[in-house]
């Protein structure tokens, strides 16, 4: 039942705006389920489809990371999506994310990571910004919260320079940091494809039920 109200819940907005924002407090769908319209790839080769209800990114030999990114930027927010992963494979989900150089630059910011366990699923990594995991080291606890090779439920609010995550329901991190909040204080969602080691893949990662709203602080 709640499955079957959350997604007439994501219907509704698509319905009414698409991949646009709302007022705040709305729940706006990112993913229409049908069309791509509202994102865009940066960087790596990987490719992104759609199937059935779902964004497929799959590995593409040789080619670094790959995101496909909003066209739209957010500062506080919350957003909830699903996503399944290969065991293999390393991904994640960018937030309040940049370009280093113009358009066509490397992709960095808060990245919260995707990785089937035990493993840091949930904690929150710096791509590209020089400083490795956000997350400090004493917290960075592997734990078995994400179900791997299944349907993962992720919860993100970023509100200023803090940030909070859960994965099915279980709170993994709340990170306070001002340092990449003044860097990056707004900025796209991108979903991430990680480059691959020669002679491995193809690997391929899924997410649906793709939604965000604005909080005012």
């Amino acid at each position: 039942m709640l499955r079957t109200l959350w997604s007439l819940s994501l219907l509704a907005a698509v319905a009414v705006g698409g991949p646009a924002m709302a007022e705040d407090g709305e729940w706006t769908a990112l993913f229409d389920g049908k069309t791509l319209e509202g994102w865009v790839q940066k960087n790596g080769t990987a490719t992104y489809r759609i199937e059935g209800d779902t964004i497929v990114g799959k590995t593409n030999e040789g080619s670094p990371n790959s995101f496909l990114c909003t066209e739209k930027d957010y500062g506080d927010f919350e957003l909830e999506f699903e996503v399944k992963v290969d065991d293999r494979l390393n991904s994640g989900v960018q937030i309040r994310s940049q370009t280093k150089g113009g358009p066509t630059g490397r992709v960095n910011g808060p990245q919260v990571e995707i990785e089937s366990g035990p493993a840091e699923a949930g904690y929150v990594y710096g791509e590209a910004t020089g400083r490795g995991w956000l997350t400090p080291k004493e917290r960075l606890i592997p734990h078995d919260h994400f179900k791997n090779g299944e349907w993962n439920h992720y919860r993100i609010k970023a509100v200023g320079p803090r940030i909070q995550t859960w994965i099915n329901g279980e709170a993994i991190e709340d990170l306070t940091d001002e340092a990449i909040y003044e860097t990056h204080p707004s900025g796209f969602i991108g979903l991430q494809v990680h480059g691959i080691k020669k002679g491995t893949g193809p690997y391929e990662v899924a997410w649906r039920n793709i939604r965000i709203r604005p909080i005012k602080k």
